[in-house]
């Protein structure tokens, strides 16, 4: 039996076009699990697998802090941000004039 290097070759209906990419697929998915398992294996062969274990462990702790941080708190108000800057301003600049901070005793 000669194999055709032609997709479109010898290609039948529409039922052996499904055969064909269900073989296909399903080529590629143990292509895939057999990739990962090869992974798994070499991972689990290392002498430092707690190590990095822990270390992927506090990488995720991280990440969610992050995710938590950016979506479940709402960031403060602009003008508040402001406002707080410009008070703090003026606490630094109030004790070394002598004015107490007001801008209209400033010359």
């Amino acid at each position: 039996m000669e194999r055709t290097t032609d997709t479109r070759e010898g290609v039948g209906g529409p039922g052996e076009q499904a055969v064909l990419l269900a073989a296909g697929l399903a080529d590629l998915a143990v292509t895939a699990v057999g990739a990962a398992f090869t992974s798994v294996r070499g991972l689990l062969r290392r002498s430092d697998t707690a190590e990095l274990a822990a270390g992927a462990e506090q990488d995720l702790i991280a990440r969610g802090r992050l995710a938590l941080d950016r979506y479940a708190t709402a960031p403060p108000a602009h003008l508040e941000v402001l406002a707080r800057q410009v008070i703090a301003q003026r606490d630094g600049d109030g004790g070394r004039e002598g004015d107490g901070g007001r801008d209209g005793d400033r010359a």
